[in-house]
């Protein structure tokens, strides 16, 4: 069945909202590479996907590892709009004793399958799910999202040169798809400056990966690069999404800053009436019509 791309698209426009109003909660965050990711996790979550939030364990599930663990706001986000957690809960990230923690954490909140953000591990997790699964004669696919300052660690390289070879002849790991989110800012400035990874598209392909390039905001574009990916037999698949750090909100975009910084109360609420698309003039009108919205403000106002 055809994707419903502006019901997908109004998903992704609610969950950027979350990510805002979880990091302002929280005082602390990676917002820019959170909003960045959102689109693809939105298609791989609502659009692609199988899992049961009932049952988070269900073998035959799915698999999707963060290994950019940091921007798990995100992930938290769709998880919650996929019902593994009631929305209410997604203002405790990064509080004591709450599951949402700072990186992603498999054993506190289920739907997360590894903990991850020491970044440079997502992948080799990803193949031992994706051999596990050929092995076992499971029908799961298992999507691995990188970030691309994450893509100058070593232990990525070597995971990238064992993984079109590892599988069985018989059963290879044409059952993994990893998506670059190349948004081409890391830590404390844009990644060309710090370890440019180019030609990023040309070193995927010597490993002997089919190699997907795409625009990571247009919602068409990441189905139709997951299906070329699922359509691909023999090897695993690598997409390089080009994103937008901050991406939805005017202040954030392109901007190192707000790799690791969480919004103020002020800057939270302009960032979710521009997510929403709301003209400043407009913005009293429109709180008293959506009360859900009006509900999140006046939890960021009352900070």
């Amino acid at each position: 069945m055809p994707l419903d791309y502006d019901k997908l698209s109004e998903i992704a426009r609610e969950c950027r909202v979350q990510i805002i109003r979880m990091l302002t909660h929280a005082g602390s965050g990676h917002p820019g590479g959170s909003l960045s990711a959102i689109d693809i996790l939105t298609v791989l979550v609502f659009g692609r996907m199988r899992y049961d939030p009932k049952r988070p364990d269900w073998p035959d599930r799915d698999r999707l590892i963060l290994s950019k663990g940091h921007c798990v706001p995100a992930l938290y986000a769709v998880l919650a709009k996929a019902g593994y957690f009631p929305e209410s809960l997604l203002p405790t990230l990064r509080k004591l004793e709450s599951p949402l923690q700072g990186h992603p954490d498999r054993v506190r909140l289920p739907g997360i399958e590894a903990a991850t953000g020491s970044l440079g591990q997502g992948l080799s997790i990803s193949i031992g799910m994706a051999l596990a699964a050929t092995l076992d004669g499971k029908p799961s696919r298992v999507y691995c999202m990188l970030g691309d300052g994450e893509i100058q660690e070593g232990q990525v390289w070597e995971a990238a040169m064992a993984a079109p070879r590892v599988g069985q002849p018989d059963r290879p790991l044409d059952n993994l798809c990893v998506i670059l989110d190349y948004n081409k800012i890391q830590l404390d400035d844009f990644v060309k400056k710090v370890m440019d990874l180019e030609p990023v598209i040309e070193k995927w392909k010597a490993f002997n990966w089919p190699v997907i390039e795409i625009d990571g905001h247009d919602l068409r574009q990441i189905d139709k690069a997951l299906d070329q990916a699922e359509a691909t037999k023999g090897r695993p698949s690598f997409i390089v999404a080009h994103t937008v750090k901050g991406k939805g909100v005017s202040f954030m975009e392109n901007d190192p800053e707000w790799h690791g910084k969480a919004p103020k109360k002020d800057e939270g609420i302009r960032a979710i009436r521009e997510i929403l698309g709301v003209a400043e003039n407009d913005w009293a009108d429109y709180l008293k019509k959506t009360p859900h919205v009006a509900a999140i403000v006046r939890e960021i106002e009352g900070l």
